[in-house]
């Protein structure tokens, strides 16, 4: 294996859907296609018992897959499923409660950064990480030209890692790395046609090897 953790590295942001074995079966599929640092799992419309259910059957995927599981929503739900993480899509306040209510003992991150002057306000609570882009936001090929700027002023000058959501081509993973983003958040680009996931999970951990730009070089 190449030495990833030196590089921009990907996370999957898994589709909502109702179907449990379908899902399972999805994620299980794109994480035999290489390295994915972690997962993020939404509540998306599922009830807190349908999540329930769903956060401890992919939970467990994730982290068999040597991933971090991140879950977004119920943050009772992380707790029960046992899961690495939260994703906080709630504002400051939300975030704040997490961070000091769940760290060190889970990973606490979020987003909602759409400027500068937020992005530094996250920054002020200490989250693990900071989120650029929005969970169901990748609606073009492109990542969002904003969010990448962002990531590039961001990497330049805070040590807290962050992830831009990329856009719905595999290819879009790699303006993201090169804005010093220490991770690349895909969703639609993985997951439209689910059969060609851990293909697509292989493609664009091969790019990353040979383009992304390399920390502290």
């Amino acid at each position: 294996m190449s030495d990833v953790e030196n590089r921009c590295r990907l996370v999957l942001i898994l589709p909502e859907g109702d179907d449990l074995s379908a899902r399972a079966a999805m994620l299980e599929g794109a994480l035999k296609g290489g390295d994915v640092a972690s997962v993020i799992l939404p509540q998306y419309g599922l009830d807190d018992s349908a999540f329930q259910k769903h956060a401890e059957v992919l939970v467990k995927i994730v982290q068999d897959a040597g991933a971090a599981a991140l879950v977004a929503g119920d943050t009772r739900v992380a707790g029960r499923a046992k899961a690495d993480g939260i994703h906080v899509t709630g504002g400051l306040e939300a975030l704040a409660e997490a961070v000091e209510k769940f760290t060190p003992k889970l990973i606490v991150g979020g987003g909602n950064a759409t400027d500068r002057h937020k992005a530094l306000e996250i920054g002020e609570i200490q989250p693990d990480y900071i989120f650029f882009g929005k969970i169901g936001g990748d609606i073009k090929p492109e990542a969002h030209p904003k969010n990448v700027a962002l990531a590039e002023w961001w990497a330049s000058m805070v040590e807290i890692p962050c992830i831009v959501l990329g856009g719905t081509d595999p290819q879009s993973a790699l303006a993201v790395a090169e804005s010093g983003a220490e991770f690349v958040a895909l969703d639609k680009a993985v997951f439209a046609e689910p059969a060609q996931a851990p293909h697509i999970v292989a493609a664009v951990n091969a790019l990353l090897d040979e383009k992304a730009p390399r920390f502290g070089e």
